[in-house]
C-alpha cells in the first residue's frame, strides 16, 4: 500500500465497519478502515446481542474477550409502565441456549467496540486510519477515488460504506433522507450502588405505555445499570426537526411522570444534557454496484425496537465474508452479498417499525389485544423470535427456526 493507494477500503470504524474488516481480512484481502473521528470509539451505553450476533462474534473467535465484559440475562421481560404488571417474558436460560446455540448477551457498546478494535489492531492485513472524513467518492470500473477533508486523496480497489445512519456513502446508491420517527431517547449507565432496590439485575426489562417505553439491564459485569427512556414528542414539527426544541427533558418528565414509582424513579437518573432523536430510512432493494457496497446502518438503518441494529450489521459482515471467499471477484461477491442480505435486513427494518407501533399504541382495543396475547404466551414459547434469533440454526434441526 503506497501513500495514495488503498486496498479494499471501509468507510466507518464502528461495530459494522470493524467486523467487516475482520471478515474481509479472513477472506484473504488487505483492508483499510477510514474513520472520520480523531480516534476509534463508540458512543452510547448498552447494547443487546441476540444469538444471531453472538454466532458471528464466535466466528471471529471473540467470545472469550467479550466474556470479560458481558452480562447474560435470565429473561426478557415486558411490563406495563402504568400499572407495573408483568405482561410477558422470554426465558433466556438453558432451553433458549440449546435452541439457538448461544446466550442472549448485554454489554456496554464501548466494550464490544474495544474487542473488535483490538482484534483489528492485531491483524497485519488491516490498516486503521483516523481523521479521515470523506468529502467525495468517484467510482470507476477498476478503482474508487476517495477524497478526504484532510486533503488526502486515495485510489482504492473497492469500497464498503459503513458510515452509519447519516451515511455519505449511501448517496452512491440513493440520495434519500433519514425519516424522523418523532421519538427521542435519553440514555444513561450508572453505577449499581446508585440504583434503587426495585432494579432487577438478572433481566432485561422493558416498561411500555402509550407513546413511551423504558429499557433497563445491567452491563459491564453488572457494575453498571443501563437505562434508555424513549418517548414521542408532541412538540415535534418538521421545521424544528434539527433543533433541540422538541423531545426536551421537560417532556421526558411529563411523559414518565404518569408511570409507576419504579419508572419515575429510574428516569431521574437519566443524563439530560443529550438526547438521541430516533430515525430510520426506507428499505433499499439495492446496496451494491460494481466495486462498491453498503453495510450496516448505511444500508438498513432501523429503529431500535427489536434491538437488532448492531446484530444486523454483524450479519452483514458474516455474509460479506462468506461471499468474498466463495466468489472469484469482489464485484461478484458484493452482488451475492446483496442478494443474500437484502430481504432479511428489510424484513427486520419493517418489523422494527411495526413492533414500535405495537409497544407504543394508545388505542384501547389494540392495547387489550396485545396484552391478552402477551399474557397467554409461555416464557419458553420461542416461535415469535425463531425467525430473528435462529437465523444461523441449521434448518434441518428439530427447531426449524431458519424459516
Amino acid at each position: 500500500m503506497s501513500n495514495n493507494t488503498l486496498p479494499m477500503t471501509i468507510i466507518g470504524g464502528g461495530i459494522g465497519g470493524l467486523a467487516a474488516a475482520l471478515g474481509a481480512a479472513d477472506a484473504g484481502h488487505k483492508v483499510a478502515v477510514l474513520e472520520q473521528a480523531p480516534e476509534f470509539g463508540e458512543i452510547g451505553a448498552g447494547i443487546q446481542l441476540a444469538p444471531n450476533a453472538m454466532a458471528i462474534l464466535d466466528r471471529f473467535n471473540l467470545l472469550g474477550e467479550l466474556d470479560k465484559y458481558a452480562v447474560y440475562p435470565q429473561r426478557l421481560v415486558l411490563k406495563d409502565a402504568y400499572t407495573g404488571e408483568e405482561l410477558s417474558a422470554l426465558d433466556l436460560g438453558d432451553a433458549f441456549k440449546e435452541r439457538y446455540g448461544y446466550s442472549y448477551t448485554v454489554m456496554h457498546r464501548t466494550d464490544l467496540h474495544k474487542v473488535l478494535l483490538e482484534a483489528c489492531e492485531r491483524n497485519d492485513d488491516i490498516t486503521l486510519l483516523t481523521n479521515h472524513m470523506i468529502t467525495d467518492i468517484q467510482r470507476g470500473p477498476d478503482s474508487v477515488t476517495i477524497s478526504c477533508d484532510n486533503g488526502k486523496t486515495y485510489e482504492a480497489d473497492s469500497l464498503i460504506g459503513a458510515d452509519g445512519l447519516w451515511s455519505e456513502s449511501r448517496k452512491q446508491i440513493i440520495d434519500d433522507e433519514a425519516i424522523c420517527s418523532e421519538y427521542v431517547a435519553y440514555r444513561g449507565a450508572i453505577p449499581m450502588e446508585e440504583i434503587s432496590e426495585h432494579a432487577d439485575f438478572d433481566d432485561v426489562i422493558m416498561w411500555i405505555g402509550p407513546h413511551l417505553h423504558l429499557v433497563q439491564y445491567p452491563i459491564r459485569r453488572k457494575e453498571l445499570y443501563n437505562q434508555v427512556a424513549v418517548f414521542r414528542s408532541f412538540n415535534y414539527t418538521k421545521e424544528i426537526e434539527h433543533t433541540d426544541q422538541w423531545g426536551t427533558p421537560e417532556e421526558l418528565d411529563e411523559h414518565f411522570g404518569r408511570c409507576v414509582p419504579e419508572v419515575q424513579n429510574a428516569v431521574t437518573f437519566m443524563q439530560r444534557q443529550r438526547r438521541w432523536p430516533l430515525y430510520d430510512r426506507e428499505p433499499l432493494e439495492k446496496w451494491a454496484e460494481g466495486n462498491f457496497t453498503l453495510l450496516g446502518d448505511s444500508a438498513h438503518p432501523m429503529l431500535q425496537y427489536l434491538a437488532q441494529g448492531a446484530c444486523q450489521a454483524l450479519e452483514d459482515a458474516d455474509s460479506l465474508t462468506n461471499q468474498l471467499k466463495e466468489n472469484n471477484s469482489v464485484e461478484d461477491a458484493f452482488q451475492a452479498y446483496q442478494q443474500e442480505r437484502v430481504a432479511r435486513a428489510n424484513k427486520v427494518q419493517k418489523t422494527a417499525r411495526t413492533w414500535g407501533d405495537i409497544l407504543h399504541t394508545d388505542n384501547d382495543i389494540a392495547t387489550l389485544t396485545r396484552d391478552a396475547y402477551m399474557k397467554e404466551r409461555d416464557a419458553q414459547d420461542f416461535e415469535i423470535v425463531d425467525w430473528l434469533y435462529g437465523h444461523f440454526v441449521n434448518s434441518t434441526d428439530k427447531t426449524t427456526v431458519n424459516k
